[in-house]
């Protein structure tokens, strides 16, 4: 079974949920490089699709972090939903032990990587 979510950040990011790994977010935008998520360090500013394990999901009364890969503080990348747009998300909790591609910018906070997601589409 595949759920698919189209997510807005920075830039557009577009978020799969997939047990079947034959169909690629990165095959919808072709020119824009699939990296996994311990090499989005190598990418800040750029837009790439970035493919990961979800092993932590970290709700906050002010945020929510999606870890990929490894818990905190080991995450090579966190995706992060603000308190304000957490609703358009629904259970993210859903997503521990599943593999996901997220499309969007990586931007720097703290010297580390991560992504904002703000919407839905």
């Amino acid at each position: 079974m595949k759920v698919l979510f189209s997510i807005l950040a920075v830039s557009a990011f577009a978020l799969k949920l997939s047990a079947d790994e034959t169909n690629s977010v990165a095959e919808n935008f072709p020119g824009i490089k699939k990296i996994s998520a311990i090499e989005a360090t190598n990418f800040y500013d750029q837009t790439v699709v970035v493919t990961g394990k979800v092993a932590q999901v970290t709700v906050r009364p002010s945020l929510t972090f999606i870890n990929l890969d490894k818990k905190f503080p080991d995450s090579p990348l966190a995706v992060v939903i603000f308190h304000g747009h957490s609703s358009f998300f629904g259970n993210v909790n859903v997503l521990k032990g599943h593999a996901v591609e997220i499309k969007g910018q990586i931007k720097s906070y703290h010297d580390k990587p991560e992504l904002v997601l703000d919407s839905t589409n």
